[in-house]
């Protein structure tokens, strides 16, 4: 009876130890994740912050160049691509979409959309009646995050670049008016469609309009003015019929409201659409047929000249 009383005093006495080494193994662990999480916060506050990404600068050569391959772009169709060029990673899938769609037109197109819950922003949306535009904008990424970032970082330097370009062309006089566009020469050289429901998408080698001509050449046919886009009330929630260029304010008007986006709240800023629906990437549905443009029909735009559709959907 005493070894049996023995034996469980020391069964317990070793239970007991066990305990307590188990307990003070678990302390041991708590308060070395406890000192740890100690360090790392004090490592945390004492190190500097991860540096926001530098806003970017450019040169005025540099400004020129990007700028060269749109200046000659009616007013309000530059507007719509300066703004939409910040948001470059929406801009390769938009442009697929409008080679898809390309054969849509007015209120069909504009119906397609919305009803396709696209979730690019506006500024994008409204390009997609312009594949060609936003299929040269897809074609060279590295210009249009250029482009973007210039405008985001300083969208004053890229309309003086702009204007530049302008005085170059109607110097030489390659830019003048004519039946697609009114040119009007001031303080600034202004762009705009002689009918505001038409757009027109000039075709032109920046080596040659932006320089002298050389004896004897033909500038009248260095710009070509035939293809474009009938945009109508149709596209007036995408900001059309109420965008234009402020050149004396360096500003961008939308829907007649100042375009604010910047460098700093580019991540925040929400420009006024009224009347559109903002939908996220998992809505997105498809509803037509899809049809990509022939290359006859990418010929076609890229030389500006009019093209037939000759596709008919179902």
């Amino acid at each position: 009876m005493v070894v049996k009383m023995l034996r469980t005093w020391a069964g317990n006495m070793s239970f007991e130890k066990r305990s307590r080494m188990r307990f003070a193994v678990l302390g041991n662990k708590l308060l070395a994740s406890f000192l740890a999480s100690i360090i790392s916060l004090a490592l945390a506050i004492s190190s500097p912050a991860t540096p926001a990404q530098a806003e970017p600068s450019f040169t005025p050569e540099k400004l020129d160049k990007i700028a060269s391959r749109i200046a000659l772009y009616p007013d309000p169709l530059l507007a719509q691509i300066l703004t939409a060029s910040t948001f470059p990673d929406q801009i390769p899938e938009a442009a697929e979409w409008a080679d898809e769609h390309h054969y849509l037109a007015g209120a069909e197109l504009a119906q397609a959309i919305e009803a396709d819950h696209l979730w690019w922003d506006p500024s994008v949306q409204a390009l997609l009646p312009f594949p060609s535009v936003l299929d040269m904008m897809a074609s060279d990424m590295d210009w249009t995050n250029d482009l973007g970032n210039a405008v985001l970082a300083d969208r004053s330097a890229v309309m003086d670049a702009i204007q530049r370009m302008r005085r170059k062309a109607k110097e030489y006089g390659y830019l003048r008016s004519n039946e697609y566009i009114t040119v009007r020469e001031g303080p600034y050289i202004e762009i705009e469609p002689v009918n505001p429901d038409f757009i027109v998408v000039p075709a032109y080698d920046p080596w040659v309009v932006f320089a002298p001509p050389p004896p004897g050449f033909y500038v009248g046919g260095a710009i070509t003015f035939g293809f474009g886009v009938t945009i109508g009330a149709w596209f007036r929630p995408w900001g059309w019929g109420a965008c234009r260029i402020g050149w004396g304010e360096h500003a961008i008007f939308i829907n007649n409201v100042r375009w604010e986006r910047g460098w700093r709240n580019r991540g925040v800023y929400v420009h006024g659409y009224p009347g559109l629906h903002h939908y996220v990437g998992a809505n997105r549905l498809e509803r037509h047929e899809l049809i990509h443009r022939s290359a006859v029909e990418r010929g076609y735009a890229h030389a500006g000249h009019a093209f037939h559709e000759g596709h008919h959907h179902r």
